[in-house]
């Protein structure tokens, strides 16, 4: 659908608050607190935000966008967006759903990936639950929407840190995460390197990884390196029983693509879980950083835009 950038705000070093609203003032579709958009900044982009305004408005998406150091192109095109523009985005998803029965929210934020769990923070003060907030950042001119943090709905549940400050003024994970319970909820996200020292902690501290929530705003390094040992595999689509050579430089997604079978894509790089397939024969070769421990083991399920496969065939539910 169609928006128009109607506010562009500074909101922090390197970091711009982007207000779209609906061209003709109607109302846009509503979302839930982690819910993310695609925009179209530009022809050739396609680009996963997250939402974080309160998640009851439904005049206007807002988004926090980093100006990253080695964009891929997305966050420069859009922090050259100019008020008036006009662009297409997507309706909302949501892949980082809060738990609605939880008696205690513990949101974890690094960076950038405050942008959803300042939205989830919204919701949850307005719902009147148990939450506490904890925002990491390099230093405090890098702490996005400050003003926000400080109004009386979130300052009382709110905490921020900056590597900047003294040692007794970081973020203490074991003290934070020390009292796991299966109606508590954790939920993180920011720079892959905070999200698994969060991720980590929580498994020592003995939290159950159904309660430990994630979302990367891209993959890992690792997981988004060549691998020099790849070799050749064949998919086969079980409605139809065509088979697809995958050869070692594409990915199954572009082998299909190539093929003529379209699925539907969008981040590429196994995090936003838009290409989520079932699996019905064969072990695949993860390499998301969607998908839980758990939900890998089972290997019912793949993301085809970068995980392989570890047996000659693949039979895909498509």
């Amino acid at each position: 659908m169609k928006v128009q950038l109607i506010r562009k705000t500074e909101v922090a070093r390197d970091i711009v608050s982007l207000e779209f609203a609906d061209p003709a003032g109607a109302a846009l579709p509503a979302f839930s607190a982690g819910a993310h958009i695609d925009v179209m900044p530009a022809d050739g982009f396609v680009r996963q935000y997250s939402l974080c305004n309160d998640p009851r408005e439904t005049h206007r998406y807002v988004l926090g966008v980093l100006r990253e150091p080695c964009s891929r192109g997305g966050s420069t095109a859009m922090h050259a967006l100019r008020e008036g523009a006009l662009l297409d985005i997507s309706e909302p998803r949501n892949h980082f759903p809060l738990a609605l029965d939880a008696a205690h929210s513990i949101l974890l934020a690094g960076g950038i990936g405050v942008t959803p769990i300042l939205c989830m923070a919204e919701g949850l003060a307005h719902a009147r639950a148990s939450f506490e907030l904890h925002y990491c950042t390099r230093e405090p001119e890098r702490a996005a929407f400050r003003e926000r943090f400080a109004a009386p709905h979130l300052k009382p549940h709110s905490r921020l840190y900056f590597d900047t400050a003294p040692a007794t003024g970081r973020l203490d994970l074991e003290r934070v995460l020390a009292a796991p319970a299966a109606d508590r909820h954790v939920y993180v996200c920011g720079p892959a390197g905070f999200i698994d020292f969060v991720l980590d902690a929580a498994r020592r501290l003995g939290w159950h990884s159904e309660n430990v929530h994630r979302e990367y705003f891209g993959a890992p390094a690792a997981n988004a390196a060549a691998h020099d040992s790849d070799g050749p595999f064949q998919v086969r689509l079980a409605s139809s029983g065509r088979v697809v050579d995958v050869a070692a430089t594409q990915t199954i997604a572009g082998a299909l693509e190539k093929a003529g079978i379209a699925i539907a894509t969008s981040c590429e790089q196994g995090v936003c879980g838009t290409c989520l397939t079932r699996v019905l024969e064969g072990e695949p070769d993860h390499r998301d950083v969607y998908l839980t421990d758990e939900e890998r083991a089972a290997n019912d399920q793949l993301l085809p835009c970068c995980s392989r496969s570890k047996s000659p065939l693949l039979v895909l539910d498509l």
